[in-house]
């Protein structure tokens, strides 16, 4: 029985490595064809080390080891790596393409000279397919046919003519059938869409009537790594992934390049970037910590008011406290969004009730920075209120007896007791809240999308933006389109931070220390 399972299992790991092996080799072939030669490198050496491994009987312990750094790798050290790459690049929107790309793009350009060549034309298109043919008139009444991409001169006696109902109107033209004006209406975003080659111009629709000769406008020289534009004759050269010219005039798209430091040095020296920048850096620290300060504050008071046995319905009071964590954390920033809406919200109104004046809670940026640091405490308190909780339990009573007996006030009981011992076994969470709160992404964007906006910023910054909302704006908000090279530096220094902070973390709690003991 054993064996005849042992002989199961080793043929279903011979087929799954054969389907594998199979898919390995048709991915090699498209990249192969593709010329993507560094993809290619890296899944044959991934195919050859993944088959070793459950090959051979010297590797068996790998083989549970593999498929938990291939995810690790591909979900956390490619995206961190990539991420460095696209840092140091211009990627964005206007700079997605390959330069082969863009220049492809570029010499497909074409223009319509003054003293182009007209020509009528009457177009046909085979039953059920996508296949057309353009019979064209020119003002001297040469008749050209253009059909599967090829233009050559033709009689009005071409054997492939055919009139049906003798009406001198040419009904067919091979298995071609003419097209009626509806019909052309209907095929004609595939007509305008039809090139062909005459006298090295290139022939396409101009108007529903008529098609005209067009000029190639852009040349890519190789040699000089240019291009020119051949009507206007200027050249333009390659510049930090755009095709420019002397005057700076740019063709667009532009291609994905190397910029080296420049995304760096444009955030901490450019002012247009820097200044918002900064703005954004130094309110997310503060943002952090007024966040895990408040929260912790009060949640560590009311701890302290629940803790004390004396209490009456201590546990009624309990239940309603935790309901703020009970509920989604994204219907609770909405609803506050509602009840701090400047016109309609429910605190403005009960002001003007009072003959108050309302607030304008999201188009000022102190007011709304106040109500985004209250919001988090109504989010963050109750979290905070449990585990201040369960450590001011783990107290032995004994010490405030001892201190109490010794004179000690109430407030010198909370400051040389009940303050350090909490802190003891809550500092670690207090910098885990830190962390998070530095990239809470939902109660900034939910609340009001990091607005109201910083006037004259270059870049999509807001007062209440954070670095990591920041990011985001300048990954998919950009008004000036997606700046996924800064956005990534942004992610760099924010990686860099949060690491700090992990590894602070790691510090204080000596979890290091343990690890090295236990090894």
């Amino acid at each position: 029985m054993k064996l005849w399972r042992n002989n199961l299992l080793h043929l279903a790991k011979i087929i799954i490595l054969s389907i594998l092996d199979a898919l390995a080799v048709w991915s090699a072939t498209i990249l192969f064809t593709e010329h993507k030669y560094i993809f290619l490198s890296v899944l044959i050496i991934v195919t050859v080390i993944i088959n070793f491994i459950y090959l051979s009987k010297k590797t068996y312990a790998l083989r549970y080891i593999l498929p938990g750094t291939f995810f690790m790798i591909l979900l956390v050290v490619y995206p961190i790596i990539y991420t460095v790459y696209v840092s140091f690049t211009n990627y964005g929107t206007g700079n997605i393409l390959t330069k082969p790309q863009v220049i492809n793009q570029i010499e497909n350009r074409y223009y319509l000279p003054e003293d182009t060549e007209g020509f009528s034309f009457e177009a046909y298109k085979l039953p059920d397919q996508k296949e057309y043919a353009v019979l064209l008139k020119n003002e001297e009444g040469k008749l050209y046919l253009a059909i599967e991409e090829k233009v050559t001169e033709v009689t009005e006696a071409d054997s492939r003519f055919v009139d049906q109902d003798n009406d001198g109107k040419i009904d067919m033209i091979g298995n071609y059938e003419h097209l009626d004006r509806a019909q052309l209406f209907k095929n004609l975003s595939v007509l305008q869409n039809l090139e062909f080659s005459l006298n090295d111009n290139i022939l396409k629709m101009k108007s529903i009537s008529q098609f005209s000769l067009y000029r190639q406008q852009y040349k890519y020289v190789e040699a000089e790594d240019k291009i020119i534009d051949l009507k206007n004759n200027i050249s333009y050269f390659p510049q930090e992934g755009s095709f420019t010219s002397p005057e700076g005039e740019k063709l667009m798209p532009g291609y994905r390049t190397y910029l080296g430091w420049k995304n760096y040095f444009t955030l901490f020296t450019d002012s247009r970037v820097s200044g918002p920048f900064l703005r954004v850096f130094i309110w997310t620290f503060e943002w952090a910590i007024l966040s895990v300060l408040t929260t912790f504050v009060l949640g560590l008071f009311l701890a302290i008011l629940l803790n004390d046995k004396t209490l009456k319905f201590r546990k009624i009071y309990r239940v309603i406290l935790i309901l703020p964590y009970a509920l989604p954390a994204f219907i609770s920033v909405l609803i506050w969004r509602g009840l701090l809406n400047t016109e309609v919200g429910v605190i403005n109104q009960i002001l003007n009730t009072l003959s108050l004046q309302s607030i304008p809670w999201l188009q000022s940026v102190f007011w709304s920075r106040f109500a985004l640091v209250v919001i988090n405490l109504w989010l963050g308190f109750p979290y905070m209120m449990l585990i201040s909780l369960g450590s001011l339990q783990s107290i032995s009573g004994e010490l405030y007896e001892a201190a109490s007996i010794d004179g000690a006030s109430a407030w010198q009981r909370f400051k040389f007791i009940t303050l350090p011992l909490i802190l003891v076994s809550l500092g670690p969470l207090l910098i885990s809240s830190f962390a998070f709160n530095f990239n809470n992404f939902n109660v900034i964007y939910l609340f009001n999308e990091g607005g109201p906006p910083i006037v004259g910023a270059q870049t999509p910054a807001g007062g209440t933006d954070i670095l990591i909302s920041y990011t985001y704006r300048l990954s998919f908000e950009s008004g000036r389109g997606a700046d996924f090279g800064l956005a990534s530096t942004v992610s760099i220094i924010i990686f860099m931070i949060t690491a700090v902070i992990t590894w602070f973390n790691f510090k204080y709690t000596g979890a290091l220390e343990e690890v090295k003991e236990n090894v």
